[in-house]
């Protein structure tokens, strides 16, 4: 890939307008001199990715298998929590509170701002109105509904994750848009004026109000035309307030930079974590279950720390696994690890440092049922006990040690130490 063309005027007359614009003049100009940017194109972090081909026999196959496309829809209603100005009027006891609004769109309230990542609204993730991925459940709430937003984050420009009648409804408030490089020249053409976007390359940072947002690497890659050109950057976010902290991985394959992003910013009261719609078929750009588990614990130093909230996932259907599997796969993984998670219904708001979050499998009562049934509660956390007590008896042993070494073998007796064991 040596660079990128823009189509001819003629033909971008043609094209729809949910196709975006091009990097133009200084947008461009900056573009060129990022680090990241070489060869004309945008580079990943440990080197080319593998990206959908769906033109691959093999997706064709899988995608279309009459047996599996039955497992890849709810079999009955999503159970959307419906969402109302009420629930989320009033501030966080905690002062940060996530609602989840399905696939990657997430309302973040941190520390008296009121953040919105990835926000999709519109029916299909698609070009046009009539063809295209189609939603699986309903937004929880109206946009208008859903009251003033400081800041919306954009983590790049595909059609799932940056939605042009979004954009175009938001574009009338007074919100802020951080991007990442190049995306702006789509949220201009579709409205929003040039001094309210915050543009960023990896590692630069701006702030809002009280809140610092940094963008962050990420292994994923960009387009919304015709061709696959790598002229918009993409990227996860982390964003810093007084009290709290949060991280945003947009779409992203497993990759180093998570340790190195934990270790600059971390650790995070709450992740969001891509963990559906992989493939075997794009193994760099996608991150299965146990691979988000682990970029979670990564970004908090390799610790059990905060809360993990599973996201893109269970709203379209982008990939051949199972509805389903992303949310179990996520869950047992989680548990295994002792790693907090988050399993709340769409709109459904929680606080990541409550003493309780929500923690029911919900998806499990719409969903076909995998063959063997569901597992147990017990089953899943055979696991998350068995390393939980393991550590806790680990940590008794080199207390003791420590204490042996201090005081010499045999002398006191007092009263034992009571280690957690969770």
């Amino acid at each position: 890939m040596t660079g990128f063309r823009s189509p001819s005027s003629g033909l971008r007359a043609l094209l729809p307008a949910a196709f975006g614009a091009d990097p133009s003049g200084e947008r461009l100009a900056r573009i060129r001199r990022s680090p990241h940017f070489k060869d004309g194109v945008f580079q990943n972090p440990g080197g080319v990715a593998r990206t959908p081909s769906p033109s691959a026999l093999d997706f064709v196959k899988d995608f279309f298998d009459k047996d599996q496309r039955s497992r890849r829809v709810p079999k009955g209603t999503v159970p959307v929590h419906a969402t109302t100005l009420a629930d989320i009027a009033e501030r966080p006891a905690t002062g940060l509170r996530l609602t989840w609004m399905g696939h990657a769109s997430v309302l973040a309230e941190i520390d008296g701002q009121r953040v919105l990542f990835d926000p999709v609204w519109g029916e299909r993730c698609s070009p046009v109105p009539f063809a295209g991925p189609k939603r699986l459940h309903p937004v929880p709430l109206p946009l208008a509904a859903l009251g003033p937003v400081d800041v919306v984050v954009i983590s790049h420009d595909h059609y799932d994750h940056l939605d042009m009648p979004t954009i175009k409804a938001l574009a009338g408030t007074d919100t802020l848009f951080a991007v990442p490089l190049g995306v702006g020249a789509h949220l201009e053409r579709w409205g929003v004026s040039a001094d309210r976007l915050r543009e960023l390359d990896w590692h630069e940072a701006t702030k809002v109000g009280g809140l610092t947002l940094t963008a962050t690497p990420a292994r994923h890659f960009c387009g919304r035309g015709l061709r696959n050109t790598q002229h918009t950057l993409w990227a996860s976010w982390v964003v810093t307030g007084a009290e709290h902290r949060i991280y945003h991985s947009g779409d992203t394959g497993y990759f180093e930079g998570f340790k190195d992003i934990g270790a600059e910013h971390g650790p995070f009261d709450a992740t969001m974590i891509q963990i559906g719609a992989y493939s075997d078929l794009w193994p760099d750009i996608h991150m299965t279950p146990e691979e988000g588990t682990r970029a979670h614990l990564d970004l908090q130093g390799g610790e059990p720390h905060g809360v993990l909230l599973p996201i893109h996932w269970a709203t379209f259907n982008l990939a051949a696994h199972s509805w389903a599997e992303p949310g179990e796969g996520t869950l047992a993984a989680a548990r295994a690890v002792g790693a907090p998670i988050a399993l709340p219904r769409p709109g459904e708001p929680f606080e990541p440092t409550a003493e309780t979050v929500p923690a029911e499998p919900w998806w499990r009562g719409v969903a076909m049922e995998p063959t063997g049934g569901w597992p147990a509660a017990e089953a899943l956390t055979d696991a998350a006990i068995k390393k939980a007590t393991d550590s806790a008896a680990e940590e008794q042993a080199k207390a003791d040690t420590d204490s042996d070494v201090r005081k010499g073998v045999g002398e006191g007796t007092g009263d034992p130490e009571t280690v957690p064991t969770g």
